[in-house]
């Protein structure tokens, strides 16, 4: 926003919409922020240059809705870059939150698509990587790259998944498509 860019943000949470204008107010910035979903945007086609979603719509929104919907809002040449958590690290993840992955699998690769977690009450969408690319192809977007995340062998950096198990497997990826 402040190079000049018009920017506009969107999330189904009131409490994350109150967090980003008190940031907004904080940094200086402002935009329009829109209480809605990814899934089903009310603004025109093809008015985009930009979208990114960091989880949010990666995760909390089914991919087979709101991919299609981000390729919609982009004009041709327009950029979608999404961050969410990788495939393989679904498959390691027990079913506790507070659990940390496992070193094997627990669930099939084939046919994922919805997670209900038993002590969550909320839902995350994850794709195989065929799948998506048969998804992000079918919604008229052309992948130009898929990022595996690797945190850096130093122990002073900390996520949230434990550093030994993301140095040995991709817990996080970034994929970055065109519009055609």
């Amino acid at each position: 926003a402040r190079r000049g860019a018009r920017v506009l943000g969107i999330d189904n949470s009131v409490k994350q919409l109150e967090t980003a204008r008190r940031l907004q107010a904080v940094h200086g910035l402002h935009f329009p922020l829109i209480h809605g979903t990814a899934e089903a945007v009310e603004l025109p086609d093809a008015g985009f240059d930009f979208a990114i979603s960091e989880y949010g719509a990666a995760i909390w929104c089914d991919p087979y809705k709101w991919i299609p919907e981000a390729a919609r809002l982009l004009r041709p040449g327009g950029r979608l870059v999404f961050l969410g958590n990788s495939p393989l690290f679904m498959l390691c993840t027990p079913d506790y939150e507070d659990l940390p992955p496992s070193n094997r699998l627990l669930r099939p690769y084939f046919g994922m698509h919805r997670f209900e977690w038993p002590d969550s009450p909320g839902v995350e969408f994850h794709l195989t990587h065929g799948d998506m690319m048969r998804l992000l192809r079918r919604s008229g977007l052309e992948v130009l790259d898929l990022i595996e995340i690797r945190p850096p062998a130093s122990d002073d950096i900390r996520f949230s998944i434990p550093n030994d198990w993301a140095r040995r497997w991709p817990a996080e990826e970034v994929w970055i498509a065109d519009r055609r």
